[in-house]
């Protein structure tokens, strides 16, 4: 009898938690728009995060995306997040096979939990360990340079690389580590591309790679750098008799995110938010515009 009593209070102590830690979200979110929807500001996280739940569970939006169609206010006030998780769940099937999540942009319980991808077996590669672990999902973690990718050729059907590899070769102590790096401020670094022939390597003939990253005026902020048409053209030689591609471009303006072309975002630039350059009165809250990447192995 005590055990049952005691069992019951533990489930109404857990239930009250996660009561409370919702209720926790909610005020946050609530704080973030009565506080004009300031990006960054208290509550804009959750609030992102509701927003990108949103777009990758709506089935009819993300056809939108695959037509090249975005309804109008799309994502007003948020970084690129809100449409690059769209964009990449656009593109993928139902189908069963082996993903790797290249960067660890999927390390979250609302993407690893998605039905798309409740048959795949997902492995996520980055340099070292976070918070989250999601190992009673069947998640593998492993922790290396994607520069140096350590598996064999032709194991993945699917490679997500999400705004990863404008960081490679940066000055990545923002995020806890730094493996060391020699580019000057003002100067490109081209080790990325050692990463896309890594992630070609090891994707299997057929599979698909998604690669998406900044893209418009080349800027380098010191822990990313935004790449130019002469970065872009760099990784299109990498392609090249390899397999087919298809890119798609993002701009964000002060109405949101909208499809754009190459040639519209030669001058775009960057909001740094950590150093508050390329701050302007749009709302952006990082990144103005991206280029987007499916490439299919031969």
């Amino acid at each position: 009898m005590l055990k049952k009593i005691i069992k019951k209070i533990k489930n109404r102590n857990k239930e009250y938690r996660i009561l409370r830690e919702k209720q926790i979200l909610l005020d946050r979110r609530k704080r973030f728009l009565e506080g004009g929807s300031e990006p960054w500001s208290p509550g804009y996280n959750e609030y992102k995060v509701d927003y990108i739940i949103k777009s990758i569970n709506n089935p009819d939006f993300l056809k939108k995306i695959e037509n090249k169609q975005l309804v109008s206010n799309y994502g007003c006030k948020l970084d690129e997040r809100v449409i690059e998780y769209p964009w990449i769940f656009s593109k993928l099937d139902k189908n069963e096979g082996k993903l790797l999540d290249a960067g660890s942009t999927f390390n979250f319980d609302f993407i690893v939990n998605h039905p798309l991808l409740s048959n795949k077996k997902i492995t996520i590669l980055t340099f070292a360990p976070e918070s989250n672990c999601f190992h009673n999902n069947g998640i593998s973690y492993v922790y290396d340079d994607l520069r140096n990718i350590p598996f064999k050729d032709d194991l993945y059907d699917i490679i997500i690389s999400q705004s990863t590899i404008e960081h490679i070769d940066m000055d990545n102590s923002i995020y806890g580590y730094d493996l060391g790096h020699n580019i000057e401020i003002g100067k490109k670094s081209f080790e990325y591309l050692k990463a896309i022939q890594e992630m070609i390597r090891v994707l299997k003939p057929k599979g698909q790679l998604l690669l998406t990253f900044p893209f418009g005026k080349f800027e380098n902020h010191g822990f990313f750098q935004q790449f130019d048409d002469e970065m872009l053209s760099k990784i299109k030689n990498q392609f090249e008799n390899l397999g087919t591609y298809s890119i798609d471009f993002f701009k964000y303006e002060i109405e949101g995110w909208c499809f754009s072309d190459k040639d519209e975002l030669k001058n775009v630039i960057s909001y740094n938010p950590h150093s508050g350059k390329g701050k302007l009165n749009d709302g952006a809250a990082h990144c103005r515009s991206v280029a987007c990447i499916h490439f299919i192995k031969s």
